[in-house]
């Protein structure tokens, strides 16, 4: 396996992708507070559901002032057909690539089968870029079932941000 986990304290590296709504997914270009979160895609109940509720909190995120995307190895289409479905406000990123997962440190999973899904995919991950640009949080799962609540990291963002919370686990 070549993946190494991405050092917290680091500048996020200048990836982007295409979104849904045209506009790019850009973290490391972007300023202020910034949220990306990985989702495995599509053939994913429980992304769907987690990303359901990020869509209804999203108002919340904004007036903390943080700004969400998210992303996922799926296709453009596959990408559309699941904003169209859920109605999903927030950019919706596509077509992670393998080499990408790996330079994020991300848990690479193959599909199980071909109904479940076409092509490798990312597994849950989370990174929240500081408006230094640098990566102050960074939750990274091998499974769908270990993400962060979304209450609590929005609340934990505002912790940091109004107390200057140091970046932690650089060690």
């Amino acid at each position: 396996m070549d993946t190494t986990k991405w050092p917290a304290g680091e500048k996020f590296p200048e990836m982007v992708w295409h979104s849904v709504c045209g506009e790019r997914v850009a973290p490391a270009e972007g300023s202020g507070w910034r949220a990306l979160i990985i989702y495995r895609g599509k053939h994913c109940p429980l992304c769907k559901t987690y990303l359901n509720t990020l869509n209804e909190m999203l108002a919340e995120f904004d007036a903390a002032k943080i700004a969400v995307s998210t992303l996922s190895a799926d296709s453009k289409e596959k990408a559309e057909a699941q904003v169209a479905e859920c109605g999903w406000t927030f950019p919706v990123g596509y077509g992670l690539s393998i080499d990408e997962m790996r330079q994020l440190g991300l848990y690479i999973s193959d599909p199980r089968s071909p109904q479940e899904t076409d092509r490798p995919f990312a597994e849950p991950a989370l990174f929240v870029i500081n408006p230094d640009g640098k990566t102050q949080i960074i939750d990274i799962s091998n499974a769908p079932f270990a993400r962060p609540d979304l209450k609590s990291l929005l609340k934990g963002i505002q912790f940091v941000m109004s107390n200057d919370y140091p970046i932690r686990g650089r060690a």
